[in-house]
């Protein structure tokens, strides 16, 4: 189902997932599989029956074709899907060790998706979409930087909801850069989702995952949802959020985890998909999407494995 509701925008790329734990030196063969944060979350939110529309920019060359025609089979349109014919996709290759802990390299050094041009998406659609999703590694260097924080701008001056998830991967951080550069998006993001690590990263302090959480509302925010691994997640909202004043706890479901890949990016899709109905409440945000989250880490891979809405209904029926 076509659902123009949302707006997601930011990096495609390739994701190189190894055959087998250990350093990458010692990794002798991958796997190709489309990634990249907000692409995850815009293929999770049409799996869930909410296809958005999707900003997005890869290269001319066969990695890029291989992504647009990715993007085209889940049913993202093309309006905002660009081909760079001057730059190369970016590639990132993830290794994990034994507990599952990921790292990632990334050739990213002028690829296509540092070159999101401000001003692309006009205010018109802006004015038509309720949501405005971004990720933060695009205001990590290049253009995109810009054409990041002029979207968000844009689009709470239009009014529209804005999303947030600052997606840390201090590979890409020069010094402290990200505390001051994602820091300062903060001022117009509504709902910011996010780990510890990356709540302390962008220079908050606190003593737990909930005093973390209102650190960061006093930043702009006026939701926080803050993602716990294993222990599933929390939520704290100020009294001018759609939910007014809460501080909401849910546990992670019992499922068997194979790849934990592109888990938070499909919490981040579950939350959105779970607001864009009129009965959502902070609970049922949390819930739905750690469900979605569970089902995601069963299979390889982080687009591969992003579930459908009957699946997600039905792990948490069977909780």
């Amino acid at each position: 189902m076509t659902d123009h509701r949302v707006l997601v925008a930011g990096e495609t790329l390739v994701d190189f997932l190894p055959e087998r734990p250990g350093p990458l030196s010692d990794v002798a063969s991958f796997d190709r599989r489309a990634g990249g944060a907000p692409a995850n979350v815009a293929v999770g939110l049409a799996r869930l029956g909410h296809t958005p529309l999707f900003w997005t920019r890869v290269g001319a060359d066969p990695f890029g074709g291989f992504l647009a025609d990715t993007l085209a089979d889940e049913g993202i349109p093309g309006r905002f899907v660009e081909r760079d014919p001057d730059a190369k996709t970016t590639l990132a290759f993830v290794t994990s060790d034994e507990s599952g802990d990921r790292e990632f390299t990334f050739y990213r050094d002028g690829t296509a998706d540092t070159r999101l041009e401000p001003g692309t998406v006009p205010d018109d659609t802006l004015a038509d979409v309720e949501r405005v999703v971004c990720g933060g590694v695009p205001l990590a260097s290049g253009r995109s930087r810009e054409a990041t924080l002029d979207l968000l701008a844009r689009a709470s001056d239009a009014g529209t909801g804005t999303w947030f998830d600052p997606n840390y991967r201090p590979d890409l951080w020069p010094g402290d850069d990200f505390a001051a550069v994602a820091g300062d998006a903060l001022a117009d993001v509504d709902v910011l989702k996010a780990t510890e690590e990356e709540l302390r990263a962008l220079g908050l302090a606190g003593d737990s995952p909930r005093a973390l959480a209102e650190a960061a509302t006093e930043r702009g925010p006026r939701t926080v949802l803050v993602t716990l691994g294993g222990d599933g997640a929390l939520a704290h909202a100020t009294a001018d959020a759609p939910w007014g004043p809460a501080t909401v706890e849910h546990g992670s479901y019992d499922v068997d985890v194979v790849d934990t890949t592109g888990a938070g990016d499909a919490f981040f899709a579950g939350a959105i998909a779970r607001t864009t109905e009129s009965d959502a409440s902070l609970g049922s945000v949390l819930s739905y999407a750690n469900a979605v989250a569970a089902v995601a880490t069963t299979a390889r891979g982080a687009m591969a494995a992003l579930p459908s809405h009957d699946t997600v209904v039905a792990v948490q029926d069977s909780a």
